[in-house]
């Protein structure tokens, strides 16, 4: 075997184990805006935004025509208005497709359709119907050979989870039952997705303090604060987690696995009357960007780890033509004029990166026990480092104390996230520093025979990376995340 084989099969292997695409965060776009921007300018705001998935709560050819040539991903709605008509006659569902489907793609990236919003609890009386319009919508999917470009599924809310927590006891409202089965079923044999609309917020206000509002926003939880489910004993670092993981218990309780849930609205308002003090700028701020630190991690809940959580922040524009009390109408991340609400970047840009030279982030000597204990746990919890190494009997178990696990911990996360706005900070108990902490506690030394030669290698297994050091060859090192540690090889020149 060449050395260039063997590398590309450590590649094919690494593709195997993680998804190159990893979770996404897209946006809601509503249009109760008395200014709406012409479809052009938003998607010029997309753009500007590197946004790369849209949710649309109708079929606006406007916005289809503006869409397309951009490869964003959309998600285009059917109306609740429109949901009894496509249910009851199959030729309406074929003409919605033909109109506002297939006369887009594939130059406009239509990647789902939402039917409807809410409909079991908002519109009732469409309920019966709601699962044969999907149907009816996928046959005409199918006729233009379109199923497996399109999916079909309809955005639910937490409203049908009467008491989502513990997530391991939730079920939909039995008197829903029906009709969920029946779109379960749907969503089972079309290999399609559960839409579901999760707010923090409305289950933070609910709660009437029950939860702390740090574990809404995502924050570390102090230890003495930690929200674990009493049957599975699954830690919850964010209740945005917990609701996704209600849905799932729900879903299994009907009998149905393998069907992931995709987060369709979620977000924190940014203003609120003198009743509502949690919608603020500053909580507004924290979650989206918790939110898209959260996905970057690339993980599900606790009961789905593998299962990466796809979400659509609500929403674009403040959408001031709403009803309803005040923070109703300030969901928004931009103005109409493409300025920030606050400040969020929903791509790549630089506010949310941590720009420093400094490679390492640790725990500093004069943080305190208790304030070192709530950023590991953080770290090892909703921040998804990867504390394996530094359980006891692993190779980075001693020195086993506090000061030593949490810079591990540390690390891990900052060295996984720094790039999608992960910072090294953890409640003011750590610091950047230029030095390399790695403590070295195991040498192997091993060869390997090529057709071109025989090559000896000597690894270092270290509490952090694992280094290959070649002997008597030349090499360019790059970097590779193997799961347990970071793993770096060399291209060889013989």
């Amino acid at each position: 075997m060449t050395l260039e084989i063997l590398f590309q099969a450590i590649l094919l292997l690494t593709g195997v184990f993680f998804n190159a695409d990893g979770a996404f965060v897209g946006i809601n776009i509503g249009t109760d805006v008395s200014n709406l921007p012409p479809a052009a300018d938003i998607v010029s705001i997309l753009r500007a935004q590197q946004i790369t998935h849209v949710r649309l709560f109708d079929a606006d050819p406007h916005m289809l025509y503006a869409l397309s040539n951009t490869g964003i991903e959309v998600m285009v709605g059917v109306t609740n208005e429109e949901v009894l008509g496509i249910g009851e006659l199959p030729a309406t569902a074929a003409a919605w497709v033909t109109k506002n489907v297939a006369a887009y793609v594939p130059s406009t990236n239509i990647t789902a359709i939402a039917v409807g919003s809410e409909v079991i609890t908002s519109v009732p009386h469409a309920a019966p119907i709601l699962a044969p319009a999907m149907n009816n919508l996928y046959k005409a999917l199918v006729a233009s050979n379109l199923n497996s470009l399109v999916k079909v599924s309809t955005p639910q809310p937490m409203d049908l989870i009467p008491r989502p927590f513990p997530p391991s006891t939730a079920l939909f409202n039995s008197s829903f039952n029906s009709t969920i089965f029946q779109i379960l079923q749907f969503l089972k044999n079309t290999k399609s997705f559960y839409m579901l609309n999760a707010y923090p917020y409305y289950e933070y206000v609910k709660s009437n303090g029950i939860f702390p509002l740090d574990y809404a926003l995502f924050n570390p939880l102090s230890s003495v604060k930690q929200i674990v489910d009493p049957n599975t004993l699954f830690h919850y670092d964010s209740m945005f987690d917990a609701l996704v993981d209600a849905a799932y218990n729900s879903i299994a309780s009907l009998n149905f696995t393998g069907i992931p849930v995709v987060v369709t609205e979620t977000g924190w308002p940014s203003f609120g009357g003198s009743n509502e003090p949690d919608a603020t700028p500053n909580n507004a701020e924290t979650y989206n960007k918790n939110l898209l630190r959260r996905a970057a991690n690339d993980s599900g809940p606790p009961s789905q780890r593998n299962i990466p959580i796809n979400t659509y922040i609500y929403e674009l524009f403040n959408e001031d033509k709403r009803p309803g009390p005040v923070s109703e109408r300030n969901w928004g991340v931009v103005f109409t004029n493409g300025t920030s609400v606050y400040d969020l970047s929903l791509g790549n840009s630089d506010s949310l990166n941590a720009n420093t030279s400094a490679g390492f982030c640790i725990a500093r000597r004069d943080a305190g026990d208790r304030a070192l204990r709530d950023g590991l746990n953080w770290a090892c919890g909703a921040g998804q480092a990867n504390c394996t190494a530094i359980q006891q009997g692993q190779p980075c178990y001693d020195p086993n104390n506090l000061q030593n696990h949490a810079s591990y911990a540390y690390n891990d996360y900052y060295q996984r996230m720094s790039g999608v706005g992960g910072n090294c900070d953890f409640g003011g108990t750590a610091i950047l520093t230029n030095v390399d902490p790695i403590v070295t506690d195991h040498v192997d030394s091993r060869e390997f025979e090529f057709d071109r030669g025989t090559v000896s290698t000597t690894s270092v297994w270290s509490c952090g990376p694992v280094f290959g050091e070649l002997k008597g060859v030349s090499s360019s090192f790059e970097h590779y995340n193997c799961s347990d540690c970071y793993f770096h090889f060399a291209r060889y020149e013989f």
